[in-house]
């Protein structure tokens, strides 16, 4: 049985940040959380209700950070509806916040785009104040982390297992050399491992025509790509494979239209995965990732790449990026 973790990276967005008023967090959490548009909500309920439609277990990664400027209710009308719904809630971090925050920030006069960006100290102090919040908001004691922007280094991975985070997923095989990560890991390490002191739980990937490899994000792959790969992860008898998508992925958050193309995506995902055999959905409360490699040199292959599937999801994002624009 290979489980398949559906992780939202959810967040307020630092570069539609307006000001530290009520009415400047509503319209932040109106546009980034609950993605409103004409047609209805497309972000976290919305999410919510399609997951409890087809019996789907996810995992919700809720940035803390804003805390330091809008308080802790604001992360409390994020974990509520997700705890209410009955999904997990762990532990993500943008360190563009500080910035913000200015002299409100944890650590004063530092500030960095990503959490690798600060000395080991530094990110204990950062971790153990989003934990700390993340909790405060109603949220159990987090067990499992990523890092905003897949930025942290292996620095980060240590700070988690000083307080206490079991598993990291912020490496992303398909982006080593091109991406914020720089936990030393390689691109063919693509199976759950132990490193530094935490499980290391790597985002999905596919093979890439021309070489390389593309990343299981819902903005990056098809629908027909993302089926195929965890079909190939089940019979490649993976004890796991992670799929990230973001609380405002279904719409374009500066003119609020839904992204219909994305909608289909998610929604055909979620029902594919209830039906298909072999593969359960889980989180990190409940239904952990195992520790230990799949095939000899800790890594299985990823799904081949097919010049049929790659040529309609182009079609598909040029559609997608013509009629919705960019996010």
């Amino acid at each position: 049985m290979t489980t398949v973790y559906l992780t939202i990276d959810t967040e307020y967005s630092s570069g539609l940040m307006t000001g530290s008023g009520k009415a400047d967090r509503e319209e932040n959490f109106a546009r980034s959380i609950a993605c409103i548009t004409p047609e209805g909500p497309a972000g976290i309920t919305h999410k919510l209700d399609v997951f409890a439609r087809h019996g789907i277990n996810a995992v919700f990664f809720v940035d803390p950070m804003p805390a330091m400027v809008w308080g802790v209710a604001a992360i409390e009308d994020i974990v509520g509806p997700i705890l209410e719904a009955g999904q997990d809630v762990q532990l993500h971090c943008h360190t563009e916040w500080l910035e913000i925050a200015g002299q409100r920030a944890v650590i004063k006069n530092r500030t960095g785009r990503n959490i690798k960006d600060f000395r080991f100290d530094e990110q204990c102090t950062l971790l153990e104040y989003a934990r700390d919040m993340l909790v405060a908001a109603g949220a159990p004691r987090p067990v499992a982390f990523r890092a905003g922007n897949y930025g942290a280094n292996d620095d980060t991975l240590r700070a988690l297992a000083a307080i206490g985070l079991r598993y990291d997923t912020s490496h992303c095989p398909a982006l080593v050399g091109s991406g914020d990560c720089e936990i030393s890991l390689g691109e063919n390490d693509r199976a759950t491992l132990l490193h530094k002191g935490v499980i290391e739980v790597p985002v999905g990937c596919i093979a890439a025509l021309g070489g390389g490899l593309r990343h299981a994000q819902i903005t990056a792959l098809s629908l027909a790509e993302m089926r195929a790969a965890i079909r190939h992860a089940r019979d490649a008898e993976a004890n796991s494979f992670t799929l990230v998508s973001h609380s405002f992925e279904l719409i374009n958050r500066r003119s609020l239209a839904i992204n219909k193309v994305v909608r289909h995506r998610f929604e055909g995902l979620c029902r594919d995965l209830a039906a298909m055999r072999g593969v359960r959905t889980g989180n990190y409360q409940a239904t952990p990732p195992l520790h230990g490699r799949i095939a000899e040199g800790g890594f299985f292959e990823p799904l081949p790449a097919s010049p049929i599937r790659t040529g309609m999801r182009v079609a598909e994002q040029l559609v997608s990026n013509t009629l919705y624009g960019a996010l």
